[in-house]
């Protein structure tokens, strides 16, 4: 295939249909090139649909982050959402704003990184939306998937009593840019939805404190005990921590981006998960739910203090 630099919009567009000839699968009807995509699900009328957009300046930085990572991670952010439902990614739709000057290269490298994560969970890429400004690059990924035979996991499921667990260390996603190469559950989530029941679940994309907040708050006003000693926390975090003075454990409840799941179930279930996991999924059993509002932080000595949630908000003043 030849690398000429495509000249225009449409010969973007044309590069890029080029590079996804013959990458898409057989539930593909129609993929690039007309007004709309054509797909097919299966023999069932659910279909999972989600967007993200990531802007430079805010998520990430593209003359020290390099186009290609940010398509990669615009790319898994998405997939992870999937992955939160229990899910399988099946189709994505993209739309970049270019900046004007290098919206050539920026692009090439764009979608290198979206199709490497595409093909890594095959998804087809089937089409979407380029434009170039005078401004920075801004990506957003709509990504449609399939639920599990089981159905969708949501956030609203979680019951008093049930145990909360996370599939990974927490923390620090940022300081050694992490945050760029998410890992999303798919596969993790499908073992677990058919090993036991999954009441509520969430990726964590804007911190423990912040994401399980929403499972709470989702299931009817809910609470949580968290126990401080449980909670993993990532290298990443103690890092940072050395970095910055901060503790790392509020690194870990707080800095988001991890795209770790977090999910509930039955205090039964969970003595079965920790005793027999499924085949690569790793399983830490971080604290209970409760029918008080609120988290509480419960450190050794048996003392519980209230936490808020301070994880990333897209509409505060600066990043949290």
């Amino acid at each position: 295939m030849s690398e000429t630099p495509p000249l225009g919009e449409f010969g973007l567009i044309d590069w890029i249909r080029d590079r996804q000839a013959g990458a898409v699968g057989p539930r593909t009807i129609l993929g690039i090139g007309d007004d709309c995509a054509v797909v097919r699900f299966a023999d069932r009328a659910d279909a999972l649909a989600t967007v993200d957009m990531l802007m430079d300046g805010r998520h990430f930085d593209l003359a020290n982050d390099g186009a290609e990572a940010v398509g990669y991670k615009a790319m898994g952010v998405n997939v992870s959402d999937i992955a939160a439902m229990a899910g399988t990614p099946r189709f994505a739709v993209v739309a970049a704003a270019l900046p004007r000057d290098v919206a050539v290269d920026v692009a090439k490298g764009l979608h290198e990184g979206l199709k490497r994560m595409a093909d890594r969970f095959g998804i087809d890429l089937i089409g979407g939306d380029t434009n170039a400004w005078d401004g920075p690059l801004v990506v957003s990924v709509t990504l449609l998937g399939e639920p599990s035979p089981a159905g969708p996991i949501r956030r609203s499921g979680a019951r008093v009593g049930d145990a909360i667990f996370v599939t990974g260390p927490l923390g620090g996603s940022f300081h050694h840019g992490r945050h760029l190469r998410p890992d999303p559950r798919v596969d993790e989530a499908l073992a677990l939805a058919a090993a036991a029941p999954i009441h509520a679940m969430i990726d964590l994309s804007d911190g423990l404190s912040s994401d399980l907040g929403h499972i709470l708050k989702e299931s009817g006003g809910l609470g949580a005990t968290l126990d401080a000693d449980s909670i993993p926390t990532h290298p990443d975090a103690i890092d940072q921590g050395r970095a910055d003075g901060a503790p790392p454990l509020d690194h870990a409840l707080n800095d988001g981006e991890d795209f770790e799941l977090c999910l509930t179930v039955a205090p039964g279930d969970a003595e079965a998960l920790l005793s027999a996991p499924p085949a690569g999924v790793r399983l830490y059993r971080v604290g209970t739910i409760t029918d008080s509002p609120g988290i509480l932080l419960r450190t050794a000595d048996g003392r519980s203090t209230p936490i808020e949630a301070r994880g990333f908000d897209h509409l505060a003043r600066r990043p949290s």
